[in-house]
């Protein structure tokens, strides 16, 4: 587990786990088999602030690398999530649609967003590890 610490006045600690992969986007895939889930980082909730609705994906829906997939909307804007790869969604966390929160609480358990089916397993080596996220945050 990364610990990435921000700020100079008051210290801000982003937790990156190590078996993850990271998009630029700030979405972190979790790998097993040819099925990923995803869902948005700690740096991600900590910039949208406290999260109130999410529009979650559709089951079945046809995804590309970058396409914006859902979309979350916090205290302070709205933005988009977008899919860190290729495939089909199959499972989506139901559970976000009466608690947002745990986007916040518990970005990398509880608050992922979907899983999706992927067209290519091997286009996760494309994706940063923990470390290439850790320099991407700290910058």
């Amino acid at each position: 587990m990364c610990r990435v610490r921000f700020g100079s006045a008051s210290v801000v600690e982003m937790l990156i786990p190590d078996n993850l992969r990271y998009s630029t986007d700030h979405e972190w895939i979790l790998l097993d088999g040819s099925r990923a889930k995803v869902g948005i980082t700690d740096y991600a909730q900590d910039a949208l602030g406290d999260i109130v609705f999410i529009d979650l994906p559709q089951v079945g829906a046809e995804v590309e690398v970058g396409q914006s997939i859902s979309e979350v909307e916090s205290t302070k804007s709205v933005s988009d999530i977008y899919a860190p790869l290729t495939g089909t969604v199959v499972e989506v966390n139901e559970d976000l649609g009466d608690t947002p929160d745990k986007l916040n609480s518990d970005p990398y358990g509880e608050g992922w967003i979907f899983v999706v089916e992927l067209a290519d397993a091997a286009a996760v080596e494309s994706l940063l590890d923990a470390a290439g996220y850790a320099e991407l945050t700290e910058g």
